[in-house]
């Protein structure tokens, strides 16, 4: 006895046939082994509608194989298949050639019947199929609920980690930005960058998110010279240097979406288009977009905000220097789509200040 045998003859088995007579003697057959959900195709043209509206779980095919209208029906059965789906065909021929069971079996057929047919070898046939596409079905079942558990746990491990990171972020905001905004106005304007450049919707909600760690490796830089009020000495710049690399090396290799980009965001936000830049020396299009889109969001809102040496710059004044610099310090279109389609889309700028002149970038 097999395994849910009572389930298996009650299973939905389709039998395609033009012929009266062979469609009783199929339903016969199929009746006396137990099998009582069974519908019937007497057309090719009608197989498609009937495959739509009621799904099957076996399909008996008797078209007088190899009767060109046979091969139609297998290409059709073949082509409503999923790729990964299991639907047994079985093909009923009177042509028991070697010819005719090769081509059934090359067009998609599951395995080959010759008439006269034999009762219990056809419901022993049935049965194995059926029982095959029921374990088919289990395992895709069981396939896609694991899919679903390992998903889920890695959403989870994906916020264990930015939520890691993130505190360690604000660690060094709260020693170097004690309103701990910047990151933020740093992630939503590398957003709104990011898109103007052609990134798409979900990639851009990743620079948000990634954007606010590109100074994570602060953490690593002493407060006697992160934290010093007038102009640092050539031997605490290079401390300061440092800090791209300390980001990167935290985060690490990782698989997590948002945190390899917030990696490379680190290590390449201080890079300069014209290969000035460090840690890397990088030079135009080999520093990687995320480093090129963050280094002008960073520089204009450290600009534009107060530090402990000086004090803040007028949105003009900010916008200026960006220009001024591009092509040395910054990517050149990168800075013409931020001086006209990120800063008039600031939310923190539009209640503020005027628009700013778009003739710049062309002046």
């Amino acid at each position: 006895m097999r395994l849910d045998e009572g389930l298996l003859r009650g299973s939905d088995i389709l039998i395609v046939d033009d012929d009266p007579a062979g469609v009783s003697l199929v339903e016969s057959i199929l009746r006396r082994n137990g099998f009582s959900r069974l519908s019937v195709v007497p057309s090719p043209s009608d197989l498609p509608a009937v495959m739509e509206s009621n799904p099957s779980d076996l399909v008996m095919l008797d078209l007088g194989f190899p009767d060109p209208r046979a091969m139609d029906c297998l290409r059709i059965l073949s082509d409503r298949r999923a790729e990964d789906d299991y639907l047994p065909v079985l093909v009923l021929s009177a042509d028991n050639s070697q010819r005719a069971r090769v081509e059934a079996l090359g067009a998609g057929a599951t395995d080959f019947l010759s008439k006269p047919l034999d009762a219990t070898e056809v419901g022993l046939r049935v049965l194995n199929y059926l029982e095959t596409r029921r374990l088919h079905l289990k395992l895709e079942q069981h396939t896609e609920q694991l899919d679903a558990l390992v998903a889920a746990r890695t959403a989870e491990l994906e916020q264990a980690h930015l939520d890691m990171i993130t505190r360690l972020n604000l660690v060094s905001e709260l020693r170097d930005d004690e309103t701990r905004e910047h990151t933020s106005r740093v992630g939503i304007s590398a957003a709104l960058l990011a898109r103007a450049a052609g990134v798409d919707e979900a990639g851009a909600h990743l620079y948000e998110q990634a954007a606010p760690l590109h100074d994570l490796g602060k953490v690593g830089i002493p407060d006697s010279v992160l934290l010093k009020p007038g102009r640092l000495t050539p031997d605490e710049f290079e401390v300061i240097r440092r800090h791209p690399t300390i980001g990167a090396q935290i985060i690490g290799e990782t698989t997590s979406e948002v945190l390899s980009l917030a990696r490379t965001i680190a290590a390449a936000h201080h890079e300069r288009w014209n290969g000035e830049g460090y840690p890397s020396g990088l030079r135009g299009t080999s520093i990687p977009l995320p480093g090129r889109v963050v280094t002008v969001c960073d520089v204009f809102d450290a600009l534009t905000h107060a530090r402990p040496h000086r004090a803040a710059w007028s949105t003009e004044q900010a916008l200026d220097e960006l220009v001024a610099q591009r092509s040395r310090f910054f990517d050149p279109d990168l800075v013409e789509l931020f001086v006209t389609k990120v800063v008039p889309a600031m939310p923190w700028l539009v209640e503020t200040d005027q628009p700013p002149r778009h003739d710049r970038v062309t002046s």
